[in-house]
């Protein structure tokens, strides 16, 4: 399997977004709260919120990747259900 350029930009685009996505997490769990609240049990819900809105983006950054590589690459995969039905 030879690299390709689609290859370069795919790999490219894998390390940017990761590094965005940690960015956009780090701010989430290390950055202080800007509205001071009096309800601990609010605060808490705002921040759980905030985490599932910073990881499910990147859940579906990574089954894109996924497919993504699987749409540049099918005789790979091709080739690996064939071996996994032969056994």
């Amino acid at each position: 399997m030879s690299f390709s350029l689609a290859d370069a930009i795919f790999w490219v685009a894998v390390a940017c977004c990761s590094v965005a996505q940690l960015a956009i997490l780090r701010s989430v769990f290390i950055s202080p709260a800007r509205v001071a609240e009096t309800a601990e049990s609010a605060s808490t819900a705002r921040h759980v919120g905030e985490i599932a809105w910073a990881v499910l983006p990147g859940i579906a950054l990574a089954v894109l990747f996924v497919f993504t590589w699987r749409a540049m690459h099918p005789a790979s995969f091709d080739a690996g259900v064939v071996a996994s039905v032969m056994r």
